[in-house]
């Protein structure tokens, strides 16, 4: 149990990351093909939940990385690159993902 001096931190974006990360490993398959655009749609999703969770930790540094993760993956308006530089993307957002879910965390209301 901890004591009254230890916080006690809840990690909110860290499934999210988890799962945007397995996603973008899988999506590095489908780089130029046609099922890339549910993972577009995946991606981005999952960029705006993490970026949300960053802003009500008030880690809002997070925020701006995490639009432009939404942009670059955004299947509405997509941005075209040479597929090399779409897997080289995939891994420098899964670094950023994971390092995400890791650090922004929140203090836990604790119960009265």
């Amino acid at each position: 149990m901890p004591t009254e001096k230890q916080a006690v931190y809840q990690r909110n974006a860290l499934a999210p990351s988890l799962l945007a990360g397995l996603i973008l490993l899988i999506g590095i398959a489908a780089v130029g093909g046609g099922a890339f655009l549910l993972f577009q749609f995946l991606i981005t999703i999952l960029a705006l939940i993490v970026g949300w969770f960053a802003i009500q930790a008030k880690q809002w540094w997070w925020a701006p990385a995490f639009l432009a993760v939404a942009v670059l993956w955004n299947p509405v308006f997509p941005i075209t690159l040479p597929e090399q530089w779409w897997v080289g993307v995939h891994y420098v957002a899964l670094l950023l993902f994971v390092l995400a879910g890791l650090l922004i965390k929140t203090p836990r209301a604790t119960r009265a």
